[in-house]
């Protein structure tokens, strides 16, 4: 894949380098050169010095015809710039802006642009929504016999109790994550589109997950 991540800060140089990690082709935008100081020895992708929502900078990139977009500079404007045109001038399908306000990123989902917030599993989500199969896993125990999942959720499953859900999977819910903010779920938590689900389950059953959850609630 191709992917232009806008911004190489803690989040922007980690979401980076895994990417690149992975075999991605990565160009890394700021408008600070001294930032790609962040990015480690072994980064092959390319970095452009220059604003992330300028149409010439973006050009320089390689915006055009790229598979991802993710704009996670500190600023909430200029994300939010960046996102649309990468999505309205370049016709980008995946983009995604990190966003701090919880209130204007809920506003910028409505507006089909995928949004999180500044939360500790921002780079893993990012990672997962950009290459769009990676693992859910993000953390499993040392004897490898549970792990912490994070689902985002299924359309079949949309106005069921998470709970449900997790039982389903053979687990727990631990939390979900809407809008860019984290709660805790009880019993009488639904699971709204956009969301972030969170569970523990038995580490068997991560390859299955999809299996699990593919055909939506029995109806028993």
């Amino acid at each position: 894949m191709r992917v232009v991540v806008m911004g190489c800060g803690r989040v922007g140089a980690a979401l980076s380098v895994e990417l690149d990690a992975a075999g991605h082709q990565v160009v890394v935008i700021d408008r600070d050169s001294a930032a790609f100081a962040r990015l480690s020895a072994e980064f092959s992708g390319r970095t452009v010095t220059g604003q992330g929502f300028d149409k010439t900078v973006l050009t320089e990139a390689g915006l055009e015809g790229a598979d991802a977009f993710a704009a996670v500079s500190s600023g909430d404007n200029s994300n939010i710039i960046a996102a649309r045109v990468a999505r309205e001038t370049f016709g980008v399908d995946r983009v995604i802006a990190r966003i701090y306000d919880a209130g204007r990123a809920e506003v910028y989902e409505r507006l089909g642009i995928s949004t999180i917030a500044t939360v500790p599993w921002a780079t893993g989500r990012l990672v997962r929504y950009i290459t769009a199969g990676s693992s859910p896993v993000e953390w499993r125990d040392q004897t490898d016999s549970v792990s912490l999942v994070a689902l985002d959720a299924p359309a079949a499953w949309v106005g069921v109790p998470v709970d449900r859900l997790a039982a389903a999977v053979g687990g727990r819910a631990a939390a979900v994550t809407r809008f860019g903010e984290s709660r805790l779920p009880d019993a009488h938590t639904l699971v709204q589109a956009d969301d972030v689900l969170h569970i523990v389950v038995p580490s068997q059953t991560v390859s299955e997950l999809d299996d699990l959850v593919q055909e939506g609630p029995s109806d028993v």
